[in-house]
Order: structure tokens, then sequence, then C-alpha cells
């Protein structure tokens, strides 16, 4: 696996997915659904989209450090993305943070299952030892989707976010390439 290969899959409605690199002119996709999901104010951990502007630098950026940044094409557009940013310190190089979006009118089409599997191959590509990521305590489908995929529970900071009034915990989540004793 190369970090510009395309992936196609069929979606449980039939539909055909693509799972590829973000480019430049995603940003206008990925910048709308943000927007979207930071209004519904659930899971994702931003308070503003980034500008058109900023997204494209963004995506250069992650490109210029060999980092991945995928999108998920459905119909011609961007109905979600998946990340890995690599740890920048050299003692953290073996490691990656993981972060997804899929917009909600995608969701429940089997997208989620493929971009994780896509994401771990990349992983392993890249001979990372660890992926990790954060999950509230709240989404408790996506925890059963990590763990189901071979992620553990390394960690919890109680009542680390309010959503919706509530407090909620952060689960830190991680997938060890090589597996070791867990």
């Amino acid at each position: 696996m190369q970090n510009g290969d395309s992936f196609s899959f069929e979606a449980k409605n039939g539909e055909t997915i693509i799972l590829r690199p973000v480019e430049e002119k995603d940003a206008e996709d990925i910048t709308a659904h943000v927007k979207a999901i930071v209004k519904a104010g659930r899971y994702l951990q931003k308070e503003r989209p980034r500008s058109v502007s900023e997204e494209i630098e963004f995506i250069k950026e992650v490109k210029n450090k060999e980092n991945m940044y995928t999108a998920v094409e459905r119909n011609g557009k961007v109905v979600g993305i998946a990340r890995v940013l690599k740890g920048e310190l050299q003692m953290k190089r073996h490691t990656g943070v993981f972060r997804t979006w899929i917009h909600p009118d995608a969701q429940g089409l089997g997208i989620g299952k493929e971009l994780l599997a896509y994401t771990l191959r990349w992983g392993k590509y890249m001979n990372l030892h660890k992926l990790w990521l954060t999950v509230f305590s709240g989404n408790e489908k996506a925890t059963k989707v990590y763990a189901k995929a071979g992620f553990v529970i390394e960690g919890r900071q109680r009542n680390q976010v309010i959503i919706e009034g509530e407090f909620e915990d952060e689960i830190f989540m991680a997938y060890f390439f090589d597996k070791i004793e867990q």
C-alpha cells in the first residue's frame, strides 16, 4: 500500500464508495460537512471548522509530513475522512493518532468498518507500532467497533467533557501492530 493508493468497495446499499488520499479540491466538501457535524455538537472534537483556505494548508502539511489523510468519496462528494498524524518527535515516530468522521447521511453503510481496515493497512505499511485515538464514553457504538477491530483501552479521563449538559469520560484506546501482551 502506497500513500497514494485508492480503494473502492460496495456499500451495504450497493453504492460504490472510494477511499483515496484527500486532495486540495476536497477542502470545500470537508469544511461544509465539518460545519454540519460541529453544529450537531456530539462527538467531533472541534468547535469550529477550518476555513477552506485553512483546510487547503492543512492538506498540504499532512502530505508534506507523509501522514495519512483519506477521503471517503460517495457520488463524487467527500462524505467523510480518516487521518493519521504520526508522532512529530523522533521518540514518538512509531505512533500515530487516528481521527475520523463520516457524515450522518453516509453512516450505517459499512463505510466505517472499511475505513478502519484501510487505516490499519496504512499503519502497517508505514511500520507504525501503535495507533491511538480517543473516544467519548457516550459513543458506545464507536468504542465497540474499535474494540472489535483490536483496539484496547489504555486509560480514561473522567468527566473530561460536557456534552449536551452531561459529563462524559474520554477513553484512550490503542491498536498495537506488533501484538503485545495486553
